[in-house]
């Protein structure tokens, strides 16, 4: 593929995932929670296939599901960021607190994007959550792209 397919694409699929983020914030708390208690259902029922006897607190259960979305969805973010950062030459730690910060910023705006929305609110404990997220997502995507590296060497 063509560096510059390469790079558009790239930038392509930082955007569209923030596209994702924002309609998924952009959901009312009821939809938001609806989806996100479909998907604690579905785990729940998974792990009481497999542990029929572990007793499990939904509510508790159902938080840490959201909260694993937000941590989940800013890991992906900064991944396609870093990822896009490379397709313009921009390397090393300059690219990963561009894909930091970049992720931070996208996280607190999405934040106050919240505070307009009926039912959801800002909260500065989600963007740490997301910033983490990203943190640990470009730390993996560094230790790969080493291990990638020494194995090319």
């Amino acid at each position: 593929m063509k560096q510059n397919n390469k790079k558009k694409i790239s930038y392509l699929a930082v955007f569209v995932w923030m596209g994702v983020i924002f309609y998924l914030s952009h959901q009312s708390g009821d939809s938001s929670g609806g989806l996100s208690s479909g998907i604690t259902e579905m785990m729940l029922n998974v792990i009481n296939t497999i542990f029929p006897s572990l007793k499990v607190d939904i509510d508790l259960f159902h938080h840490i599901i959201r909260k694993l979305a937000h941590f989940t969805a800013y890991f992906i973010l900064a991944i396609l960021l870093i990822n896009a950062l490379r397709t313009s030459n921009i390397f090393g730690f300059k690219s990963i607190i561009i894909a930091l910060l970049i992720s931070i910023i996208y996280a607190a705006t999405d934040e106050f994007h919240q505070s307009f929305i009926p039912g959801r609110g800002p909260s500065i404990k989600d963007v740490f959550i997301d910033s983490f997220g990203a943190s640990f997502g470009l730390a993996i995507y560094f230790v790969f792209s080493k291990l990638k590296k020494r194995r090319v060497s």
